[in-house]
């Protein structure tokens, strides 16, 4: 399985720009000064929707992919989806969305939709499976992967998660609870309205 062409463009190019993007957005969202824009409110919205894709991620990496992960997948996906809307819906009420950063999150939309579709057509019978239209059972078991990832590419990929990910997003947090006394919501973007600020679609 680690040789198919597949899983090796998953491993070593999807998830890579996956991960750049999303530290591409946290550049972005410093540069517009969201500590006094929007404020901690929104980088919680930004956390969320991290957990919204490191769960199946996680799931995929770690655990026998089954009509359970695919499921698990596909609920993360149209759920992270809908926090999209509602982050860049309280983001255009008070923060400039830049052409770059709309740019940005077109990848961080797509990536995990392609990503999702590839897994699936890996494991296309337990896809069919989910829906009642294959020959096998759907299994909806946890189990670890018969054959697991490189321990090397595994503590890579945790170590720049960690670092150009998660850190930055609780940094970006703890910024706009200082700036802001404590208060989620700055004055700027408490007497704002969705689309006071130029935006050219959803994240």
């Amino acid at each position: 399985m680690l040789s198919d062409p597949t899983v090796l463009i998953l491993m070593y190019f999807v998830l890579p720009i996956w991960l750049l993007a999303g530290f591409a957005d946290w550049l972005c969202h410093r540069a517009t000064h969201i500590e006094t824009t929007t404020g901690a409110k929104e980088s919680l919205i930004h956390l969320l929707m991290f957990g919204e894709v490191g769960v199946p991620l996680l799931a995929a990496m770690f655990f026998d992919v089954n009509a359970l992960i695919i499921a698990i997948m596909i609920a993360a996906f149209f759920l992270h989806e809908a926090t999209a809307l509602w982050d860049v819906s309280y983001a255009t009420a008070a923060r400039t969305l830049t052409p770059i950063e709309q740019h940005v999150h077109s990848f961080l939309e797509m990536i995990p939709l392609m990503a999702m579709v590839s897994v699936i057509s890996l494991h296309w019978g337990q896809f069919l499976a989910l829906f009642g239209a294959a020959s096998e059972p759907a299994r909806f078991d946890i189990s670890w992967k018969s054959e697991s990832l490189p321990t090397t590419y595994i503590l890579s990929v945790m170590a720049v998660i960690l670092l150009f990910e998660l850190l930055p997003y609780i940094e970006e947090l703890v910024r706009g609870l200082r700036a802001n006394g404590g208060r989620l919501v700055p004055f700027k973007a408490r007497h704002a309205r969705a689309g006071d600020n130029t935006t050219r679609g959803p994240r």
